[in-house]
């Protein structure tokens, strides 16, 4: 079943940013269907963050698929404001 949900997210039009959480607690963003490879019914997939490093993926261990709000990613780096 992930799997198959991983392919349907990947293969979305319009595409929808995503993130993969992993049973390690890894959060694995997946900002781009450029970003990812996968093909169906595969038990590993590749993803390339944006710094160029690499993350293989068993599928098997994926515990979530995360959607964001309107299709985005939640950020989870702290925005201060500045204050005058």
């Amino acid at each position: 079943m992930t799997a198959d949900k991983l392919h349907e997210l990947h293969t979305a039009r319009p595409f929808q940013r995503f993130i993969i959480h992993l049973a390690d607690g890894r959060e694995i963003p997946v900002p781009h269907p450029e970003c990812m490879a996968h093909l169906a019914n595969s038990r590993t997939a590749y993803v390339q963050d944006a710094n160029g490093r690499g993350n293989h993926i068993d599928v098997m261990l994926i515990t979530d698929l995360e959607l964001g709000r309107n299709g985005k990613m939640k950020h989870s780096g702290r925005h201060a404001a500045r204050r005058q």
